[in-house]
């Protein structure tokens, strides 16, 4: 229109500009340093921190104190996409043995964690018991989206060594598992500590009931979908079409009818995804599905990456050292201490119970907590449990991104059975 300068500098238009060149830029710049595969987490945060202290212009409304819905919505599809293909991934339930460290990881460690960065937010940071606690309960879960290098591989493609394989299901059950914790922090914000008048429900509704319903929903939905893509109408399948667009739409199907009957829907995306990968196990279609699914994940990861970076100067000025220190204690020493007590007993050699211990990435899941239960109810600490959790996945991106790779691999020198080599 006459009037207008001709080069506006539209926020809108510089924000996309940037996160477009700050991706590129993050899985390029370590391809000049290494032939690995690149771990590009952490440059995608200090990417998006960088783009938006130094350039002009760029939009400031990614404070997540403000848009809390914004930050759920988004990282609500990508786990649910990520635990799907999580699910998919694994090619072998063949017996317990191979389940045992996860059960110890989850049954064990999880509760462990939660406890112990709650202690640390109540003893070191003066938190309230309501905020602490969702802050452990926020931190507990591994993440299925950034983990990528210390998980099995593609279907079909083997690589299910017991360290890939534990951390893999590790990272697709916690989630979900985590979800009780949340509601408690909610109802002791809501209610005060008196379990004597809600401790019932709690465990009945939210332990035992959703967590049930979150399992039965996965797996019935995950058979109908199987069937729906690979068996039926005979010689004319969806699978044949290679469209993964009608798996996809299924997984958010299964999501939401699990969310409608109140159970958790993070464990009914990855319980969906092990039951439909049980289905015609050696069809190619498992892997295009994987690979499409995949390229989503990647998307939508890095673009809550860079938005996490762009949120930092915002949170700043919340993140004081007890909140650093409990970040950095959670992923130095919470997880692996905790991690490699937990897998006494699991049958495990020294090198790979260690790996496994150390290797709880945290990320995406976190930011969907905080996120779900500050957008339900005003806590005391908001902004001091976003910017713990936004430090943390830092930490986290920058410490087990740089070396995941080369001590995976280290562990797992052997065949995808874990039988010796050499």
């Amino acid at each position: 229109m006459a009037g207008e300068p001709f080069f506006s500098l539209s926020p809108h238009h510089m924000g996309m500009a940037v996160l477009g060149a700050a991706t590129i830029l993050a899985f390029w710049i370590p391809r000049l340093f290494s032939g690995r595969e690149p771990a590009a987490s952490a440059l995608l945060i200090l990417g998006g921190l960088l783009s938006f202290v130094l350039v002009p212009g760029m939009p400031a409304r990614l404070d997540p104190r403000s848009a809390p819905r914004l930050w759920e919505l988004a990282s609500e599809l990508t786990v649910i996409v990520a635990l799907f293909g999580t699910g998919l991934k694994i090619d072998d339930l063949s017996s317990y043995h191979r389940w045992r460290p996860t059960i110890r990881l989850l049954a064990i460690l999880m509760p462990l964690t939660i406890a112990a960065v709650a202690l640390l937010g109540w003893w070191l940071a003066g938190m309230t018991l309501a905020g602490a606690l969702l802050l452990g309960a926020a931190l507990a879960p591994t993440d299925p989206v950034l983990a990528g290098n210390v998980q099995v591989g593609r279907p079909a493609e083997g690589g299910e060594h017991p360290v890939r394989f534990s951390l893999t299901a590790e990272a697709g059950l916690n989630d979900g598992l985590t979800f009780p914790f949340v509601y408690l922090g909610l109802i002791i914000a809501a209610e005060g500590f008196a379990p004597h008048t809600w401790g019932y429900d709690w465990v009945a509704r939210d332990l035992l009931y959703r967590t049930a319903v979150g399992i039965a929903s996965g797996a019935a939905i995950g058979w109908v979908l199987g069937r729906v893509m690979f068996i039926v109408p005979r010689g004319n399948v969806l699978a044949d079409t290679g469209s993964g667009v009608i798996a996809l739409a299924g997984v958010l199907f299964c999501y939401g009818l699990t969310e409608l009957v109140e159970g958790y829907g993070f464990i009914a995306a990855f319980v969906a995804g092990l039951t439909l990968r049980r289905t015609e196990l050696q069809h190619k279609f498992h892997s295009r599905l994987h690979d499409f699914n995949e390229s989503i994940e990647q998307a939508l990861t890095a673009l809550l990456l860079i938005m996490i970076g762009g949120a930092l100067p915002a949170l700043w000025p919340e993140l004081e050292w007890p909140y650093v220190a409990i970040g950095l204690a959670l992923i130095l020493v919470i997880r692996p201490l905790g991690g490699w007590l937990a897998l006494a007993g699991a049958g495990l050699p020294r090198r790979e119970r260690a790996v496994i211990a150390f290797y709880g990435v945290r990320g995406i899941g976190s930011i969907y907590y905080v996120s779900y239960a500050t957008g339900h109810l005003e806590f005391t600490n908001e902004g001091r449990l976003w910017a713990t959790v936004a430090f943390t996945i830092l930490a986290s991106t920058i410490v087990h991104g740089l070396t995941a790779g080369a001590l995976v691999d280290w562990a797992t020198k052997n065949d995808p059975q874990g039988r010796p080599t050499g």
